[in-house]
């Protein structure tokens, strides 16, 4: 009786730390390392390559950028579709939804949005403020690609995960793979690289493919946090109904008048 209870222990120990220490159990192995043999710089090499084969990925992050803070919440395709927000939490830069589909970028804004935009195209603030009022509860419709639009890279795909290989680029030089972490349930690797006051670290995913799960920049002038998720999931973005659109035409020919 008494070695029957000292089983029920064993198993009831080993039941709480399923992940923890081994001797629970001689049937069940360490999971082998999908990274064996890889510097901490190829392995975050191998996590940006497999990134940009995803047709699909969900984007979520914050940070500061001149000075402000900002969160984007996007969710985009390799076709060129996207859907999501961005917001200002500090200031007066407001918060603005955004839909990319068919060939056209939709962008519908709060009044503090609008009012912030127009006075960085150097707009006065009444001319700004009569542009948040046109724009009140509509979409501003624009072209996926011009002059006039310069969300591309936030809703490409491709694009956006090219433009941040390229500047991240001599950042994933000189890593250091530290101890592995949990990102959102997803067991991954750190790869971190400090540089003056500010640190970047990676996470990659050890189970699955190992797509890029997180990049955190601590310290330094812009600290923030992106978290990619969702990946290869079908996309569906709808264009707003037509009566709630308004073009960069009309928005002209209206404001002139």
């Amino acid at each position: 009786m008494r070695a029957n209870k000292r089983f029920w222990v064993a198993a009831t120990v080993c039941a709480a730390v399923v992940a923890g220490a081994t001797g629970c159990s001689q049937g069940e192995d360490k999971a082998a390392d999908p990274f064996a043999g890889l510097t901490a710089d190829a392995i975050a090499e191998k996590g940006v390559e497999t990134t940009k084969t995803a047709t699909a990925l969900h984007m979520s992050g914050s940070g500061k950028t001149e000075g402000e803070d900002m969160k984007t919440d996007f969710t985009l395709d390799s076709k060129g579709s996207c859907k999501g927000t961005m917001t200002a939490s500090t200031g007066k830069g407001g918060k603005a939804e955004i839909l990319r589909t068919g060939g056209f970028t939709y962008m519908k804004g709060d009044e503090s949005f609008w009012r912030s935009t127009g006075g960085e195209d150097g707009a006065s603030a009444d001319e700004a403020g009569a542009m948040a009022t046109l724009l009140k509860g509509r979409w501003m419709k624009m072209p996926s690609e011009g002059d006039d639009n310069d969300l591309g890279s936030l809703c490409d795909l491709k694009t956006m995960i090219k433009e941040m290989d390229e500047e991240k680029k001599d950042d994933r030089k000189g890593l250091t793979r530290g101890e592995d972490a949990d990102v959102d349930g997803t067991p991954a690797v750190t790869l971190t690289k400090k540089k003056g006051a500010e640190t970047t670290t990676y996470y990659v995913a050890k189970e699955g493919k190992p797509y890029l799960l997180r990049v955190v920049a601590a310290g330094g002038k812009e600290p923030g946090t992106v978290t990619f998720s969702e990946f290869d999931k079908a996309l569906t973005v709808t264009a707003p109904p037509a009566d709630q659109v308004m073009d960069m035409a009309q928005l002209a020919e209206l404001a002139g008048s």
